[in-house]
This record gives C-alpha cells, structure tokens and sequence, in this order.
C-alpha cells in the first residue's frame, strides 16, 4: 500500500495552512471563492509527482468546441464529472494548463466548482487544500439527510434546514453570475467520491436535472486512472487517502445540448414513470460509464 498524502506531503499542507483565506464556516455570504493561486501551485507539485508523464487529455477536440461554444458563442457552460479522488477537480486544471495551448490555459481559468460545505468545514488542511480552486458552495442533500438522521431536537433540524436553504439560494444566484461573466461550471453528479464495492457512490444525484434546465451546453468527462485512492482504514480524512502515482487521462464527451438531451431521455420514458428526474441523471451516468469503459479497455 502506498503512503498517505498526509505522511508524505505533511509540511507541504501546513505551508498551505500559513496562506489560507478560505472561510472556516460557511454561510449564505461565503458561497463563492476565488482561487487561491499561491495554493494551487503547492498542488501542483502533488500532481507533478504523482502523475506519469502520459497523463493528458483524450478527445481534444471535443474541449475545445466545448470552450469555443462558451467564449465564442456566449452559450452557458457545463461539466458533468466522474469522480474518484479529491485530485479530480486540479486534474482538469492542470491538464488543461500543461496541454499548452492559449484557449486551453482559458478555458482552465474559467471552471468554477460546485463544492459540498465539507471540504471548507473539515479541517484546516482540507479547506488549503481546496481552495486552490476557484468554488461555489452548496449545502448537500446528503449532509442534510444526514442531519435528519440525527438525535437532535426538531428546532435544531429546522434551523439547520432554513441554513441549508439560504446557503443553496445564494450558492444558486452564485452560478448565475459565474455563467454571466463567461464561467465554467462544474458538477461532480453523483455528489461524492466512487467508493469500490459501493455502487450507490456511483449513482446520480436526481438534483442534478436542475443544471440541465438551467445550462445551454454540456460535456460529460470520464477519468481514468487514479493517483489518490481513498484509505479503505479512514475513510472519513481526506488527507489520510493514498497516493499511487498512475497514468490520469479524462475524456470528454462531444458537447451536447442540455435541453435537447434531457428531452430525449423524457420522450422514452412511460408516461407513469414516478420519478423521470431521477431518470435524465441515471442516463448522464450510464454515458460516463460506457466512455470510462471503453477508455479503460486501450490502458496497458
């Protein structure tokens, strides 16, 4: 087994600790952050050393039309992503970056996440970590479901269900500003990390419709490879994950409709269909998945 990235890179998140900015506690005033590039470049050193040097970009041509349909054709722009490790997110950034090319280096400068509270609220050196990466926050139906779940009192689960709603109201108007300027957004659909041996991890979030009838354009990427696995012995640290150095390649899809695809996928289903939301996302993760696998199947 591999070395964690907090034995392994231990100095180098307490450096990033020293110059972090990012809010410790997140409200409905905090929900967009800017990058923090000084951060980002000790990340940058994890990726350079983790990451062989085949690393890269497949289907070029797909980001590119992607990026010429937002900064040439003003359309709104979004990324459906798989997601394996919290190095995901600097992997289409660094990619991107190291592809060289000046529309490729832009498009990198225009992604703006959706982030769940946790990777601020965790711990000091999660949040350094993250916020080397311009983000919109969001309160996650997981995190609050997890709050109902609770032995609290009722008054507690109400408050903390009106701080949910003023955070993803803001998080929202957020976006819509981020879209405005000619930002990138994007979103992890199954809201978490793939757990091995979990499919339920792999399964879209049914919130996620929303972005479809609220973006013009998306690309679906996949990834392959993976340079930081999640420790099966503590699951719950991120900085306790393992770093296997890997060849990490993403994928894009060609660039698709928004509407035009959530039509399709609504004019197969019965019309008794009980939850066709539900439905739109579970084909978005199907398309990811048959692009992964036939990725997978070129991997020496």
């Amino acid at each position: 087994m591999g070395i964690t990235l907090k034995e392994k890179y231990g100095s180098l998140f307490a450096d990033m600790v020293k110059i972090s900015k990012a809010a410790a506690k997140i409200d409905e005033t905090k929900v967009y952050e800017e990058a923090n590039l000084e951060s980002r470049k000790y990340m940058y050193k994890v990726l350079d050393e983790n990451f062989k040097s085949d690393s890269g970009l497949n289907n070029i041509e797909n980001f590119k039309a992607f990026y010429d349909s937002v900064v040439k054709e003003g359309k709104n722009g979004l990324i459906l992503m798989e997601h394996y490790s919290n190095l995901d997110l600097p992997a289409i950034l660094y990619l991107l970056e190291k592809q060289g090319e000046d529309w490729a280096k832009d498009f990198s400068s225009r992604i703006v996440a959706v982030a769940g509270m946790k990777l601020n609220e965790a711990s000091a050196g999660v949040r350094a970590f993250t916020e080397g990466f311009t983000r919109v926050v969001i309160y996650p139906t997981r995190s609050l479901n997890a709050v109902e779940d609770k032995s609290i009192s009722e008054e507690e689960k109400l408050a903390e269900e009106q701080k949910a709603r003023k955070i993803n109201f803001a998080a929202m108007r957020a976006m819509d500003s981020c879209k405005k300027r000619g930002q990138i957004i994007l979103v992890f659909p199954s809201g978490t990390r793939y757990r091995p041996g979990k499919a339920e991890t792999k399964k879209g979030l049914r919130e996620i419709d929303s972005y479809l009838r609220l973006f013009d354009n998306m690309i679906l990427v996949s990834i392959n490879g993976n340079a930081l696995r999640i420790n099966p012995d503590n699951t719950e640290d991120m900085l306790a994950d393992i770093l296997e150095p890997d060849t990490v390649t993403l994928t894009a899809s060609p660039v698709m409709n928004c509407k035009e695809f959530r039509n399709e996928v609504l004019a197969k289903l019965p019309a008794d269909e009980p939850d066709p939301k539900q439905k739109t996302i579970d084909r978005v993760m199907e398309i990811l998945e048959e692009q992964h696998n036939a990725v997978e199947k070129t991997r020496g």
